[in-house]
């Protein structure tokens, strides 16, 4: 595993990965933690193994947080740019505040593909509900609103590439609806996206060890 800056500031890098034969393809890995500084790219670490594994390349991304969406979005965008050079497919994977980085990311280009793991994908129902503690507000510097729509997954829809959600049924930190209503909105706007309901909590998704964690790799599977 090679860190690979991608700008000055300490937060402005990613660490890349390559399996050991050809690979299949580059999965960008993109951590949660509700874009608070306090949580970093350790969470999303341990999935590297079993990707090379299967031969995906990885590229797992760190960014800003805390400072403002302007800086944490500039980030995430930049890294994309910046993944490795290899052939296939590039897969963004991001989980709960991650899966709203990539999902609003594929937007602009870089990503083939989309698996968003219990997402906060309607930012202004996740605000409504208090997700996060008052996450999203912190987030954006105020409650989102039609100035935010740019932002805001649900509200972006049709996306150009297809999107898997991926979401425990027991989660109660990011409520499964999130999904279920990305989803709904997308299909009724002619995108490709597919609800992936499975056992657990918010952090089977990103469990190495658990079947949650597996539906992603039968995915990826489908893709590679």
């Amino acid at each position: 595993m090679r860190r690979v800056p991608y700008g000055d500031h300490p937060s402005q890098f990613g660490m890349r990965s390559l399996p050991a034969g050809s690979a299949r393809g580059t999965a960008v890995l993109v951590h949660g933690g509700f874009w608070k500084p306090e949580y970093g790219l350790e969470y999303a670490l341990p999935l590297v193994a079993s990707l090379l594994d299967r031969g995906w390349a990885t590229w797992v991304v760190e960014y800003r947080r805390g400072t403002g969406a302007a800086d944490t979005l500039a980030d995430v965008r930049a890294a994309i740019d910046a993944r490795p050079d290899v052939p296939g497919p590039a897969v963004g994977i991001g989980h709960s505040a991650g899966g709203h980085l990539v999902t609003w990311a594929a937007a602009g280009g870089g990503l083939t593909h989309v698996v968003a793991q219990a997402g906060v994908l309607d930012l202004r129902t996740a605000h409504a509900l208090g997700l996060g503690g008052g996450a999203v507000e912190a987030f954006l510097g105020h409650p989102p609103g039609p100035a935010d729509d740019d932002v805001d997954p649900v509200r972006r829809v049709p996306l150009g590439v297809p999107v898997w959600c991926v979401h425990g049924r027991d989660d109660d930190i990011v409520p499964l609806e999130q999904s279920r209503a990305y989803v709904a909105a997308a299909r009724s706007a002619g995108a490709s996206a597919e609800l992936v309901e499975v056992a657990g909590d918010h952090f089977a998704v990103v469990d190495p060890d658990d079947p949650a964690w597996a539906r992603t790799l039968e995915i990826l599977a489908s893709i590679g």
